[in-house]
């Protein structure tokens, strides 16, 4: 019986240090949710694949999340120790009088990276101020393409903007699903589509739309999709994030100065079924327009433009301090 305890007693110490080893994470590992597979964060593609991860002893786990809700979501559940989304979610949680909310370490975009898109043949000479009485599709509500393009208007050029049916200059459709939009736009609805490269450049190589205008172009300095993570995890992992941030600003050296055949070269793995020239129309759309950013740090005027769109839109509760929801100690590091 003594024999038999002392048995029981070693599996039991070996089941309990197997389940251990299976649960435990691997600490070279960073867990990336990403709010959509975009062009639009090619820095951070080309850091994977490329190596400079691995260089720096890290190994990326890369999902998508299909929204920032989601993405905030796996951070809050610590299924992720790393969101790439827009800012705008920080800034919701807080409002929502969420206590130690995930906090941004860097940004990875500067500006807005939709483009407008209007109906082939119609746009040649194209003026904002042709879109007066017109019907835009404009993504979802309380998004950051629909709140942008709603400051463009009613900021830069005085139109009053609203839902279908409501008696404004422009409106702008918020009623149709984000990933349904470009194909609401080519099977007819309205007259504009605001969309993320590849997709709009997709429309102009099949020619169900042309590209008008950029809505980055008309409002700069706009932290647009950074890194986010929890205060914990910050805490917790200074030498693994301090390894991160070297490895992006690789990824984005390289992206800014590459040829055509190296920009191929190192985004195709991450983006195998879309054709060699629609990832460099998308990346030299990107980088006319300053979409990437050439500092990751965030900086609080950018902060304040941000919740000034957001407020512009009605969606802002209370301004979110800077130094509340904005940590620049790594990001600052990879320019010292």
């Amino acid at each position: 019986m003594k024999k038999f305890t002392c048995l029981l007693a070693v599996f039991i110490c070996m089941f309990t240090v197997f389940l251990t080893a299976c649960g435990k994470k691997d600490d070279n590992t960073i867990r990336i949710s990403e709010v959509t597979h975009s062009l639009f964060y090619a820095p951070m593609y080309v850091a994977i694949n490329n190596g400079y991860f691995e260089d720096e002893g890290l190994k990326i786990e890369l999902t998508n999340a299909g929204g920032s809700d989601t993405v905030m979501s796996s951070l809050i559940s610590n299924s992720a120790d790393v969101g790439l989304m827009g800012p705008e979610s920080c800034v919701y949680v807080r409002n929502n009088g969420m206590e130690n909310a995930p906090v941004i370490f860097a940004q990875l975009t500067a500006c807005d990276g939709s483009f407008l898109v209007g109906r082939t043949g119609e746009n040649d000479n194209f003026n904002w101020a042709d879109l007066k009485g017109k019907h835009i599709i404009a993504g979802r509500k309380g998004g950051m393409p629909a709140m942008t393009l709603q400051y463009i208007l009613e900021k830069n050029y005085g139109f009053t903007t609203g839902a279908v049916g409501e008696d404004v200059d422009v409106i702008l459709d918020t009623s149709i699903a984000f990933n349904l939009t470009s194909s609401s736009f080519v099977a007819g609805t309205g007259d504009y589509c605001t969309m993320f490269d590849p997709t709009a450049s997709q429309c102009e190589f099949d020619s169900t739309g042309v590209i008008v205008a950029a809505l980055g172009e008309e409002v700069s300095d706009v932290p647009y999709t950074c890194f986010v993570a929890t205060q914990d995890y910050l805490n917790s992992n200074s030498d693994k994030l301090d390894k991160f941030m070297s490895a992006l600003k690789k990824g984005y050296d390289y992206i800014i100065k590459a040829s055509d055949d190296e920009i191929l070269s190192a985004l195709k793995p991450s983006f195998s079924t879309t054709s060699d020239a629609l990832i460099l129309a998308s990346v030299k759309n990107y980088i006319r327009i300053g979409a990437y950013a050439d500092s990751f740090v965030l900086k609080e005027s950018s902060w304040n433009n941000l919740l000034d769109i957001i407020d512009n839109a009605g969606e802002l509760t209370s301004r979110v301090a800077y130094n509340d929801a904005v940590n620049t100690s790594f990001a600052t590091k990879v320019y010292a």
